[in-house]
């Protein structure tokens, strides 16, 4: 089962929020708190990120097989019926979430995603070279990629570094 935690009153409606590729449930620590006090919200880590096992991916998987593993957490936790944001790769699974399953997903928000990242060539070449090299490089260039000069945010760079490198490369 994927690593999650779970915050907010039991009772409230379920909100069920995703992250990026690189990054653990700690992408929403900063709003967490906020929306946890009006929901319950449940935050997941891709398949070798942040807590969950690297395991529960492998090559060839898709953005269906991590939404599968979303709907398990759900199943597992009871919760039938839920409000979804996701960033990036979050999104992507929320929007299979809300075409292949409407009667589960309530409402979406979809941050910085899409239903096609620019074909699969560049995301292959991505995979292959994680898998050769490990993540060293590319979290080097994160603060680049994921924020304006002068800002940073430590801790998600460094769960880019610690994220499984076979299941980075399964995620893209």
């Amino acid at each position: 089962m994927l690593d999650h935690l779970a915050e907010g009153p039991a009772s409230a409606p379920p909100l069920l929020l995703g992250p990026s590729l690189g990054t653990s449930y700690a992408l929403w620590d900063a709003v967490a708190p906020e929306l946890s006090t009006g929901h319950r919200v449940i935050r997941w880590d891709l398949p070798g990120h942040g807590g969950s096992a690297a395991g529960l991916i492998g090559p060839g998987a898709t953005v269906g097989d991590l939404a599968g593993l979303v709907l398990a957490l759900a199943d597992s936790l009871g919760v039938e019926r839920f409000a979804y944001a996701g960033v990036s790769l979050g999104g992507a699974v929320g929007l299979h979430l809300a075409v292949h399953h409407p009667e589960r997903v309530s409402s979406l928000a979809v941050v910085c995603s899409s239903a096609h990242f620019n074909g699969a060539k560049p995301w292959e070449e991505r995979a292959a070279r994680v898998r050769a090299e490990g993540l060293g490089r590319l979290a080097d260039g994160a603060d680049a990629r994921w924020f304006t000069p002068g800002f940073t945010v430590p801790r998600l760079v460094r769960d880019h570094r610690d994220a499984d490198p076979g299941a980075y490369a399964a995620c893209c």
